[in-house]
C-alpha cells in the first residue's frame, strides 16, 4: 500500500485486515509498543485540526515511533510561498511516512505523485477523508460486531460508498430537501449488488425508531440560499432526549465531530451516544494503518 488518498483505494479485504489488526492492538497494546521504533511520522497540517492530527500523533507514539511536523500553514514555509510539492519532497527526507491535511481538494493526490514515502490523505478540502471513514467502520465493527445488515441515518459520502461494498445494508437519508445526498452517491447504492437500497426522509422523528445507527453531521448554514430557511430547519435536526424516546435501546449515535448544536449535551450521558468512543477507535485504526503502510505489521 503505497499511498491512501481515497477510502475506495482499499479493497474490502484490506479494510477487514486493518480492522482486525486494530482489534488486536486494542486487546494487547503492549505487544505493539515497539513496532515502529526508529520510524518517524510527519504530520503536515496546512489547516487547523484537533482530533485528526492528535490521533495520528498519538497512534505513532503508541507504536514506539516519533512524530515531526507542523499544525497550520503559518507554521511552515508555506507562509513564505513554498509549494506543497516542495514541502513534501523536503519532509520525506526526514520521515518514513506522511499524513497531510490541506484545504484544497486534490492536494493530497498531487503530493502523492511526487512523494517517495507513503502518504496518507488526512483530509483535502471537502473531498476525501479516508481515515475518518476507517474510524467510522471501526466503530461500527467494534460496537455492532459486523459491517453488514445495518441501517444508517444521513452520513458522509465516503462512508456510504464504503458501506455499499458490504452486503445487506439499507440506507436511510434524513435531511432537508436543500441538503439531500447527491445523485451520484445514491446511484452507487443502487448499483451495489449487496445493498438493500435506500429511503429518503426530511424529518428525523418519523424514522428514528427504525435505525440501528444514527450518524449525525451538522446542518450547514452556508449551504442554504437564505438564512430564513436555515433558521426554520435547524432545530428539526437537533437530537435531544425527547427524540431519543422513539429510538431503539441498542441504536448507536455517531458523529465525526466537531459538533455545533445538532446533538444536545444532555445526550452525552445516554449509553447509545458513542461519538467520543469513536475518537478512541480512530487512534487504533490509524495505528493499524500506519503499521500496514510501513510494512511492519
Amino acid at each position: 500500500m503505497k499511498h491512501l488518498l481515497d477510502p475506495m483505494d482499499l479493497t474490502t479485504e484490506e479494510i477487514d485486515r486493518i480492522l482486525e489488526l486494530a482489534d488486536q492492538m486494542i486487546a494487547d497494546p503492549d505487544a505493539y509498543a515497539e513496532l515502529c521504533r526508529r520510524k518517524k511520522l510527519a504530520t503536515l497540517f496546512f489547516e487547523p485540526s484537533t482530533r485528526t492530527r492528535l490521533s495520528f500523533e498519538a497512534a505513532m507514539l503508541e507504536l514506539g515511533g516519533d512524530v515531526i511536523g507542523f499544525a497550520g500553514a503559518d507554521n511552515s514555509s508555506a507562509a513564505k510561498g513554498e509549494s506543497v510539492l516542495d514541502t513534501v519532497r523536503t519532509v520525506e527526507n526526514y520521515a518514513d511516512i506522511i499524513a497531510m491535511r490541506h484545504p484544497k481538494e486534490g492536494a493530497a493526490k498531487a503530493a502523492s505523485m511526487k512523494a517517495h514515502v507513503p502518504l496518507i490523505n488526512a483530509g483535502d478540502g471537502g473531498h476525501q477523508h479516508p481515515t475518518q471513514t476507517l474510524t467510522d467502520l471501526m466503530t461500527i465493527h467494534a460496537l455492532k460486531g459486523r459491517l453488514g445488515d445495518l441501517k444508517f441515518g444521513r452520513t458522509v459520502h465516503s462512508l456510504i460508498r464504503a458501506m455499499t461494498r458490504y452486503p445487506g445494508n439499507r440506507f436511510i437519508f434524513i435531511s432537508p430537501k436543500e441538503l439531500k445526498v447527491p445523485r451520484y452517491v445514491k446511484e452507487d447504492v443502487l448499483r451495489s449488488e449487496g445493498s438493500r437500497g435506500y429511503k429518503q426522509f426530511e424529518e428525523l422523528d418519523k424514522t428514528i425508531g427504525d435505525l440501528d445507527i444514527l450518524y449525525m453531521t451538522r446542518v450547514q448554514a452556508e449551504r442554504f440560499f437564505n438564512e430564513e430557511d436555515y433558521i426554520r430547519l435547524r432545530d428539526s435536526y437537533v437530537l435531544n432526549k425527547e427524540k431519543l424516546k422513539k429510538a431503539k435501546d441498542d441504536m448507536i449515535i455517531m458523529h465525526p465531530l466537531p459538533r455545533v448544536n445538532e446533538i444536545a449535551a444532555e445526550v452525552d450521558d445516554d449509553p447509545r451516544a458513542v461519538y467520543f468512543e469513536q475518537v478512541r477507535y480512530g487512534k487504533y485504526v490509524r495505528m493499524a494503518l500506519i503499521a500496514k503502510m510501513l510494512g511492519v505489521a
